[in-house]
């Protein structure tokens, strides 16, 4: 069987519409015969059911300034992996913007209504923007043709700790932490703000400067350099990243969840968010990433993040934190 290229779209007769179309969720139907994608009729040729394009066997197609590879890479996937899939063309789909191809519940096709994934296909060398992700899956490919697939969404962030700390709290901004003296025992036990200095008793607290910052600003810590002081040496310390961690910190406690440093995971905070008492203490849920709202991921990075947080059974979540707010984005590893 053959087919014709003619403005980006593949199209043969009623043969083809009746095989491909109706049978297995190739295109969509232009009356008598059928609309192929490109990267649907490179599909088609590779598996032998298309004999042509124009002349083109699979090989000189595949090479062709017609059809994209890393697409079709993601696309045989995909398609191996049992699904019915359509790409992502204006007029195709529904709301095609910032995917590449729809791929919908195995025993599901192009005829019915649920969607599983927005696919979008990246190298593993290409940018992305982070402001584009959230309801999309990236398929990274990677040099050796590889397929990563990372689904990224927009979370409710919230948590369910409630501890009010009492006012008049005491002390000490040294040089890149405030100590706290005689502090009362739910700052800690129960807020799980800070770290004892001693391992067998609360009698002084260490407290983050982002901690201390947060404390000052809602009028529990007093110390003599006040709550502009700590600004002032969060600034120095960490420069303008100071107050985007300093906002998220304070969001995430407004919600009702406890963030402590995500250092050693590589983070801003790991994230718990039902603390009664420390001594019954679960483990942390997230990690957390603050960054700010035009930063653009390596994928290779983003999937570092996944890997880790994924290894320490926690998810991975970025806080992109700007003057209009913070936008939530978490990103999990997929296998479809």
């Amino acid at each position: 069987m053959d087919a014709t290229l003619s403005g980006g779209v593949v199209r043969a007769g009623r043969q083809a519409r009746e095989q491909f179309y109706d049978a297995r969720g190739y295109g969509r139907t232009d009356g008598e015969g059928i609309e192929l994608a490109p990267v649907e009729a490179a599909h088609l040729l590779y598996r032998g059911d298309l004999d042509a394009i124009d002349g083109m066997d699979f090989r000189a197609f595949l090479t062709s300034a017609a059809c994209p590879d890393l697409p079709f890479l993601v696309y045989k996937d995909l398609r191996d992996r049992g699904f019915y899939l359509s790409p992502a063309r204006e007029g195709w789909v529904d709301d095609p913007e910032g995917a590449d191809l729809i791929v919908y519940p195995r025993g599901q096709g192009p005829w019915d209504d649920e969607v599983a994934h927005r696919v979008r296909v990246v190298s593993e060398r290409a940018p992305i923007d982070a402001a584009s992700l959230g309801g999309v899956v990236l398929a990274v490919v990677d040099e050796e043709s590889a397929i990563t697939y990372l689904d990224t969404e927009t979370p409710t962030v919230e948590g369910e700790t409630a501890y009010d700390p009492p006012p008049g709290v005491e002390g000490d901004l040294l040089d890149d932490r405030v100590l706290v003296w005689d502090p009362p025992s739910g700052l800690y036990e129960h807020g799980f703000y800070g770290q004892p200095l001693s391992d067998d008793a609360v009698a002084v607290l260490q407290l983050s400067l982002v901690e201390a910052a947060y404390l000052a600003g809602e009028g529990v810590l007093d110390i003599e350099a006040g709550e502009a002081g700590v600004l002032e040496r969060g600034r120095a310390v960490e420069g303008e990243r100071f107050d985007r961690r300093l906002g998220v910190y304070a969001t995430l406690r407004e919600r009702g969840l406890v963030p402590k440093t995500g250092y050693k995971f590589g983070a801003d905070f790991r994230t718990y968010a039902a603390v009664e008492s420390v001594e019954e203490l679960s483990h942390s849920e997230l990690l957390v990433r603050v960054l700010p709202p035009d930063h653009t991921f390596a994928p290779r990075d983003l999937a570092l993040d996944v890997r880790l947080a994924g290894g320490v059974r926690k998810r991975m979540v970025f806080a992109l934190a700007g003057d209009d707010g913070i936008a939530w984005l978490a990103v999990d590893r997929l296998t479809p």
